[in-house]
């Protein structure tokens, strides 16, 4: 999904990996990308990749790089390790060994050092290991592009915005379908719904870390952004429909709504899950159930799901249902039999996206007849 974002901002050289896509382009694309992504968490620069054995020939390989021409003294810097299969026994050594290399660097050059900032730093210097290889970046963001800059609150189990935005995505959702979230929560995907509905770019509400370096060009930046929000639409009521069984929650759904700009474009009601009703006669419900954590949370899933299934089975014929969930029994306990299974990550958490086709007649798997293995 992010590689047909990039390829639809006409990146380059674009290459699908484990955990991000690698793509190349004029130094404007980092504006765009950043500002129009609605998938990425960060977008990294690469400056350059050497071999290495231990921590020392990682310090020679960061001292080597001209640090002063991409940010200024002062700057404050960050510096985040991250390894797959390194043989060294310490990634925090490791990083300050990187910090001391660029301090060194900007001593040698400037007869002054940057200061060190592990909140919230102008730059960001990203290394990542690989059994001999080390590779730096820095880090165009920022702050992560989850970070869409409206949130007021976050609720009890957040849903990252461009998680929601790339499950939106998997679900097939476009514009002009109805889309229903039972168990909005904080409203993190209908927000990201309407964001797209109305074409607003997901990072039009906030800065970057590309304004920090010594290349930036503030024109430029200035006429994608203007281009950006002159293309966006009126805000209007949206076939985009959430509800919860809390008026708190829903409380916190509605000033998230208007920290973004769409209180009057998303439709909000508090309803049980068990008890709702279709806003519409087709179209596609994504929901993010609560998993349990103590024995009696997960006690009480269990009851929960079957008649999940039986709500959905029973009100929803005609509509198409994605259930995102870290809680894997949920396909079994449910009673549905899922089309299509996809494994996605939320942060650390082994989570699913279940999508069930609810038509009319039997849906449930044969008594007897086991689920297919995750």
């Amino acid at each position: 999904m992010l590689a047909q974002e990039l390829a639809a901002l006409e990146a380059g050289e674009i290459a699908a990996t484990d955990g991000g896509v690698a793509f190349a382009g004029p130094w404007p694309l980092v504006y765009r990308a950043n500002l129009e992504s609605h998938i990425a968490s960060r977008i990294l620069w690469q400056i350059t990749a050497a071999p290495y054995r231990n921590e020392d020939d990682i310090y020679r390989a960061a001292l080597a790089l001209r640090w002063p021409q991409w940010f200024g003294v002062e700057r404050t810097i960050r510096v985040n390790v991250a390894a797959i299969r390194s043989p060294l026994k310490s990634l925090d050594f490791a990083t300050l060994r990187i910090k001391d290399a660029i301090c060194d660097c900007f001593r040698a050059a400037t007869g002054q050092r940057p200061s060190v900032d592990t909140h919230a730093p102008d730059v960001r210097v990203h290394a990542f290991l690989t059994a001999d290889t080390v590779t730096f970046y820095l880090d165009t963001s920022g702050e992560a592009l989850f970070k869409r800059g409206w949130r007021k609150q976050a609720g009890e189990a957040p849903l990252r915005e461009n998680l929601a935005a790339g499950i939106l995505k998997l679900a097939d959702w476009r514009p002009g379908i109805p889309l229903y979230d039972p168990m909005c929560g904080a409203g993190t995907l209908l927000i990201e719904a309407a964001l797209i509905a109305l074409d607003i770019a997901p990072g039009a509400r906030r800065s970057f870390g590309f304004e920090k370096l010594a290349n930036f060009d503030r024109a430029v930046w200035q006429g994608y952004l203007a281009a950006a929000q002159a293309r966006e639409r009126k805000p209007e009521q949206l076939a985009i429909f959430g509800s919860d069984l809390y008026g708190d929650v829903l409380k916190t759904a509605r000033e998230n709504l208007a920290a973004a700009g769409l209180e009057a474009v998303v439709n909000l009601k508090q309803v049980n899950v068990l008890e709702a009703a279709p806003p519409a006669p087709g179209g596609i419900l994504i929901a993010n159930p609560p998993y349990g954590v103590r024995l009696e949370e997960e006690q009480a899933l269990a009851e929960f799901y079957p008649k999940f299934g039986d709500a959905l089975k029973q009100r929803f014929a005609g509509w198409t249902a994605y259930i995102f969930t870290a809680d894997l029994r949920l396909a079994k306990l449910i009673g549905l039999k899922p089309s299509k299974r996809t494994p996605l990550y939320n942060g650390a958490l082994d989570c699913r996206l279940f999508e069930f086709r609810l038509v009319a007649g039997p849906m449930r798997r044969p008594v007897g007849v086991p689920d297919k293995p995750e």
